[in-house]
Parts: C-alpha cells; structure tokens; sequence
C-alpha cells in the first residue's frame, strides 16, 4: 500500500488519487470434450389392461298414429328419444249418404161440377096373376 506522501501532487498542488476500473468482456466457446455413441432395443411384453369401453346401441320402437296432417311433422327430441315421423300419402275415396232433395206431398179436395152422358140400364119386372084351371098333368 502507498501512504499519502508517496502519492503525486497535481499542478494546483491538490492530491489525486487514480480510479482505476476493469472491464470484463466474456464470450462462449463450443469445445468438444467427448462423444456419445447410442443404441436403442425395443422389447416387448404382455400386460393386462382394464379400461371402460363406450358402446352406443339403439333400439327402434314402431308406433302407429294412423292420424291426418296437413302439413309434414317435424323431427324432434323428447328427453333421451329422438322420435322420426314417417309420413304417408294416401288416396281417400269417401261414401256418405247425401240428402239431395226433398218431395213435399200435399193432398187437397177440389170441387166441381161436370155433365157427362152416359148410359144406364134397368131391370122391371112385371106380375101378373092367373086363375086357378085343372092342375097339370
């Protein structure tokens, strides 16, 4: 170490004392410091596995409805049902008795006085009474 009077005066006769800073300047360098050799192997074994399986199912069930629409029904959704309307055009040929008309019948006397000619026969008898004579033979 310096003591305080080794240390040089500068012109003005103050003491100054030298700062003296190092700087660093680092850098990285790839240095290859061995090698690596590797070799893979597959091998293979049996084991027994447990996991669960979704499998989807579906059932049809056929309603009949039999019912008149007027216009075609929809697909929809009822809970877990998905319901499909199958639609059917049909030919109707309909028979119904029809009252087409009414005879009203009244019945009324009427009348009047007429001349015809006509011909008509009568019988008369005549009676005559004889007197008694010998008696037949």
């Amino acid at each position: 170490m310096h003591s305080p009077e080794d240390l040089p005066l500068d012109a003005t006769g103050e003491l100054r004392i030298p700062v003296i800073r190092e700087e660093l300047d680092v850098a990285k360098q790839v240095v290859e410091t061995g090698r690596l050799r590797i070799r893979t192997q597959v091998t293979e074994r049996q084991e027994a596995v447990q996991m669960p399986l979704d499998r989807e199912e579906y059932s049809v069930e056929r309603i009949a409805v039999g019912r008149p629409v007027d216009v075609p029904v929809e697909v929809r959704q009822e809970c877990d049902v998905t319901i499909v309307p199958v639609h059917e055009e049909e030919i109707v040929v309909t028979r119904r008795l029809v009252l087409k008309e009414e005879l009203h019948i009244r019945r009324r006397t009427l009348r009047h006085h007429a001349t015809r000619h006509v011909s008509l026969r009568t019988q008369e008898v005549d009676v005559v009474r004889e007197p008694a004579g010998p008696p037949p033979h």
